[in-house]
């Protein structure tokens, strides 16, 4: 579970070197530094199990994610400029959802805001290439089904944890590492982020 997160490591450096190299807009290499992040606190927390590495695997989930909504709201206009109101709104809800995590210590409630996050970008980037840029319909839904299979089978390792924990302690060593899918939520996820970072 720690070293899968090399997928939201390796990739996103990668892209962050190419946005600056390209010129690109500010908003994209923040996007994939905040990917790196979840990576890198995602394998400190998988790594030590310690809740202060908890937050920040699970606190940059909500940042990178507020920083993806500003890309998709933000993909039409024509110059370099700076949505002020977006921009607060989406700090104002990384502070909030922040403070009231650190109070409430509760994974439901970050698993809602992340998940209303999530849902936010999805709806987006659905109307994206539907109606605006049909052209990237592949990209997009490429990366909507490599996250939409790490999210199942993160929801199969929460829901069987037990009985997949017993199973492959009867399996030969190798199968049992590739039937992490916790490991495979990071993987998948990675990439299907990545690949929205790219559409």
């Amino acid at each position: 579970n720690t070293v899968s997160n090399l997928i939201f490591i390796l990739p996103p450096i990668y892209g962050a070197i190419q946005t600056y190299k390209d010129g690109l807009e500010k908003r994209y290499l923040a996007a994939y530094l905040c990917l790196t992040a979840v990576g890198l606190g995602s394998w400190c927390f998988h790594m030590t199990l310690k809740y202060e590495m908890q937050l920040l695997d699970e606190l940059p989930m909500i940042y990178s994610c507020c920083v993806f909504v500003y890309c998709l709201y933000e993909c039409f206009k024509y110059k370099n400029t700076v949505n002020y109101p977006l921009l607060f709104l989406l700090i104002t809800y990384s502070f909030v959802v922040s403070i009231v995590y650190l109070n409430l210590k509760e994974p439901v409630f970050h698993q809602i805001m992340y998940g209303t996050l999530v849902s936010i970008i999805v709806l987006r980037s659905v109307y994206i290439v539907l109606w605006v840029y049909p052209w990237l319909r592949g990209l997009g839904y490429t990366s909507l089904t490599v996250f939409l299979m790490g999210f199942f089978l993160w929801n199969v390792d929460n829901i069987f944890c037990d009985k997949l924990r017993a199973l492959r302690e009867k399996m030969p060593p190798v199968v049992g590492a590739v039937t992490q899918f916790h490991a495979w939520w990071h993987i998948l996820t990675g990439l299907g982020s990545y690949l929205h970072i790219l559409l």
